[in-house]
């Protein structure tokens, strides 16, 4: 006998009521204290005795037990998942913020530095117009260097970093003629390391800034690059006569330390040394990863 259509649609509306009763129920056992689940399981069970039903009301709290398990490991899971899902949506917000941070200082440095090496082209454009044109053609090597190179999401490379503080110790070597001598011992596998933008640049500024610029005779600055127990040890060190944190230079350092801390939270660090024979070495410390883009030639 077939079914009337007011009978279909109340069977339906009765069907829909008792998943949406069922799923309430079920979140209720998800987040309920097993101590007030199991005081109202002893409450059903005298409540089945005194009805002369215990049998049912036995089952109906056994059952709710186990549910009260699945729907709590459940919850577990996805409380896991939607936390570490806002951490990671955090970590890169706030790396985004470091970046713009740093991005705003930049703005604010390089004018200086611009300016000064400008002056010093035209000054040289009258004296000595071979050094001149070199310095030039470094400067030229530096802003393409310094040009943005994020986009598309993209992170910046050591390979990129070396490349802007070549460029300007290029430009510092003409300055500073024979007082300055650079190396670079960066391995060709390690220049597609993800590091962070600016800080070699910084160090190897300080490095010469308080450290070689003052010293008479000049100096020497390494910069060098090794992985060790899985981190990117980059290390930037000079012969000069060193400098204090707490000096100038420590706005720098503290500005690496800050956005190491934002960036990577705990799993990097600088480390400022003093070698035997004199100078400042100053090392930072990465968790290695290659870039994206260089992940599969690597």
């Amino acid at each position: 006998m077939a079914l009337s259509e007011s009978t279909r649609e109340s069977l339906e509306t009765m069907r829909k009521v008792a998943i949406e009763l069922w799923w309430r129920f079920f979140d209720w056992l998800a987040v309920v204290p097993w101590k007030t689940l199991v005081f109202v399981s002893i409450a059903l069970i005298v409540i089945g005795g005194m009805l002369q039903a215990a049998i049912p009301f036995l089952v109906f709290v056994l059952a709710s037990l186990i549910i009260k398990a699945v729907a709590g490991g459940k919850r577990r899971a996805d409380l896991t998942a939607t936390q570490a899902v806002e951490r990671a949506e955090s970590e890169r917000l706030e790396r985004a913020a470091a970046e713009a941070h740093l991005e705003a200082l930049q703005a604010q440095i390089e004018p200086h530095f611009l300016f000064n090496t400008l002056a010093s082209i035209d000054q040289l454009i009258l004296t000595d117009a071979p050094r001149a044109s070199r310095m030039q053609q470094s400067l030229i090597r530096y802003l393409r260097s310094a040009m943005p190179r994020m986009r598309d999401g993209e992170r910046p490379t050591l390979g990129q970093q070396v490349e802007l503080s070549h460029a300007y110790l290029e430009i510092m070597q003409i300055r500073m003629e024979d007082r300055l001598r650079a190396a670079f011992t960066v391995p060709e596998g390690l220049r597609t390391a993800i590091f962070p933008s600016m800080m070699l640049q910084t160090l190897v500024e300080n490095a010469i800034k308080h450290g070689l610029e003052p010293k008479a005779e000049g100096g020497r600055v390494s910069i060098t690059a090794e992985v060790a127990h899985g981190q990117l040890v980059v290390s930037v060190c000079d012969d000069g006569l060193g400098f204090s944190p707490k000096a100038s230079g420590g706005v720098g350092l503290a500005n690496i330390r800050e956005r190491l801390k934002g960036i990577y939270r705990g799993r990097a660090e600088l480390v400022i040394t003093v070698p035997e024979g004199g100078g400042t070495c100053a090392t930072i410390t990465v968790p290695y990863e290659i870039a994206a883009a260089s992940a599969p030639a690597a």
